[in-house]
């Protein structure tokens, strides 16, 4: 099928090198992400590196009549090949998956060694353009299928799951159409599905590029507001998060007629341990000690690191008594043996019993509440007010 003859302005080598220069941009672009991002951030140098093999294949691709057949047809296509492979390992990479390389090597070398077959001895384009089309197809739909099976999925990852999935429906329609058709015989011969496919190859290119920006400034904003929320050292909630959390918590305690406690505890004789030991052993039992009582929390329950050696953990729905339960256990896990030299704990607790109570006092009634834990010898659970039942 010919074009229309309205469309004479397009020229398919112009749109291959803008594209080009694009991809080859937007290469640059994420090896400056990958400098300056965090190295937990996986992908950004399979990514990079795929725009930039898929940029020379574009470049070898517009200038098939200035250069040998063999480089301008295979060596363009296994750079192609190999960047849309290369990007499908950066997603997985991504994504913490792990990567099998050796299926799909052994599938392109035989389908490049077939590629020269059809381009050498037996020259064949519709054959080349099916092996082209059916691998470029069946990754794109592969690493479309990866990207949408990820949650939550957000509009970076959709429109990246987007881009491939129209990728590999723009394969499958070049396919059937060149099938049903007399073959072309220039790659830049003014055909409408042709035009189509060329067009729609460079977008996708490009917005791919884009979308994967988009999921790594994503994963960026992620990793620093988990930084923000929890103790780098720890892991525990910042004392910011934990306060907004219980002023939370409190409200819908109110609403349901529930109680909620809070814990505030003190490792005994911290002080001690540093001087002592180091402040890294000193902050291994920190470590230790938040993975002990975790270890005793249920999943609702929230900790939070309030300040040194000073823990606070929030009890939604929890009685007194259950509250003495949990700050019990608490205490007896610190006894278990550990690779840390051993430390106890004070506890202090505090649980809503009146309408107009706030974080800030049920904080300083447990507070005062542990001081009486320390001056009573340490290694003990105290209430306040006395009269909590």
């Amino acid at each position: 099928m010919t074009h229309p003859e309205g469309m004479d302005f397009f020229d398919l080598r112009t749109v291959i090198a803008l594209s080009g220069v694009m991809g080859g941009l937007m290469s640059l672009v994420l090896f400056a992400l990958r400098r300056n991002y965090p190295a937990s951030i996986g992908g950004l140098r399979e990514w990079a590196s795929a725009m930039a093999l898929v940029f020379v294949a574009g470049l070898l691709a517009a200038l098939r009549d200035a250069v040998p057949t063999l480089v301008a047809i295979n060596l363009s296509t296994a750079l192609f090949w190999g960047g849309i492979y290369v990007a499908y390992v950066g997603t997985r990479k991504f994504f913490e998956r792990p990567v099998r390389h050796a299926p799909w090597l052994l599938l392109m070398a035989a389908l490049l060694a077939a590629q020269v077959w059809y381009t050498l001895l037996t020259p064949d384009y519709r054959v080349r353009m099916a092996l082209t089309t059916g691998f470029t197809g069946c990754i794109s739909g592969v690493h479309a299928w990866l990207i949408l099976r990820q949650r939550p999925l957000g509009l970076a990852r959709a429109m990246a799951s987007a881009v491939l999935s129209s990728l590999a429906v723009q394969q499958a329609i070049r396919l059937v159409s060149a099938l049903d058709s007399d073959p072309l015989t220039d790659f830049y011969a003014r055909d409408a599905w042709q035009m189509l496919y060329l067009t729609g190859l460079s977008l996708s290119v490009l917005l791919f590029a884009i979308s994967v920006v988009l999921m790594a400034s994503d994963r960026l904003r992620e990793i620093l507001e988990d930084l923000i929320r929890h103790d780098s050292l720890t892991r525990a909630l910042t004392r910011r998060h934990f306060i907004a959390a219980c002023e939370s918590e409190l409200e819908r305690s109110r609403r349901n007629g529930r109680q909620m406690a809070l814990l505030v505890m003190d490792l005994d004789h911290f002080k001690a341990i540093n001087d002592t030991h180091g402040h890294q052993t000193g902050d291994a039992v920190l470590v230790w000690f938040v993975n002990r009582a975790r270890s005793v929390l249920r999943r609702a329950d929230q900790l939070g690191r309030y300040g040194g050696e000073e823990f606070v953990a929030l009890l939604p729905e929890t009685s007194s008594a259950e509250a003495r339960v949990v700050a019990e256990r608490i205490r007896a896990v610190m006894r278990v043996d550990a690779p840390v030299p051993n430390c106890t704990v004070s506890i202090g607790i505090a649980v809503n019993d009146k309408p107009q109570d706030t974080v800030e006092q049920l904080l300083a009634q447990a507070d005062k509440a542990l001081y009486r834990a320390k001056g009573g010898g340490r290694d003990r659970v105290e209430f306040m007010p006395d009269d909590a039942s």
